[in-house]
């Protein structure tokens, strides 16, 4: 089954090679589409660079979030399988296999990959974590689920699952609009480990506490208005 990996990218420049070079290193039938987000720090000119016919690059003229930019990627995509990768470095490639093993053996239609269950992960920020349980917590409220980790940012998909959900959100919401969504759909959802490398702002972290009041907004918008 061939792998389609979505990298949304904004002002990645220092990493955007390093995340490409250690996908390109995973063993497993796969295409690499990336979105860059509008960037203006020299990232745009590093995709130009590197772009080619086994690497995928489209570009969008003005900055519309994470959600557009995946979004955006859906179009292009060819393989049976979709991860979201995002670009900065904090989760590893090395994790694909055991992540999309469940949908492989046909267990599962989404996997999404927990911070929280035990692979290796960088100490960083306690209310980051209090913050992420609140709103995993909320969400499972609505959805009846059990997840430990709804924001986490690797989610898998089988293809036909993406084609048949009808995704409206721009920037971070897309993560609730999406678990919400495949809730209402009953999609078999499995959670697997996965390691975290996770960085601070000095090192260019861009979510924030305001993105964590509007998830939950998007929860309960996505819950009951969509």
């Amino acid at each position: 089954m061939k792998l389609s990996i979505i990298i949304p990218v904004y002002n990645e420049k220092t990493t955007i090679k390093e995340i490409i070079k250690k996908i390109s290193l995973i063993d497993i039938q796969k295409e690499i589409v990336i979105v860059d987000d509008c960037s203006s720090d020299g990232t745009v000119d590093i995709l130009k660079d590197i772009e080619s016919d086994d690497l995928k690059v489209f570009y969008h003229e003005r900055n519309m979030g994470k959600g557009a930019a995946v979004r955006t990627a859906f179009k292009h995509i060819t393989g049976d399988i979709i991860i979201i990768q995002d670009a900065d470095l904090e989760y590893d490639p090395r994790d694909y296999p055991s992540l999309i093993r469940p949908i492989i053996e046909g267990r599962a239609d989404v996997v999404y990959g927990s911070r929280f269950l035990g692979g290796p992960h960088r100490v960083l920020f306690f209310w980051h974590y209090v913050g992420n349980r609140i709103i995993t917590t909320f969400s499972n409220m609505l959805s009846n689920l059990n997840l430990t980790d709804m924001e986490t940012g690797y989610k898998v998909f089988r293809r036909e699952i993406i084609q048949n959900l009808k995704l409206k959100s721009n920037r971070f919401g897309f993560e609730p609009e999406i678990t919400m969504k495949v809730a209402k759909a009953n999609c078999r959802i499995y959670e697997m480990p996965i390691s975290y490398w996770g960085r601070d702002y000095a090192e260019g972290k861009k979510i924030s506490w305001k993105d964590g009041i509007a998830a939950i907004f998007h929860i309960f918008r996505f819950r009951f208005f969509d």
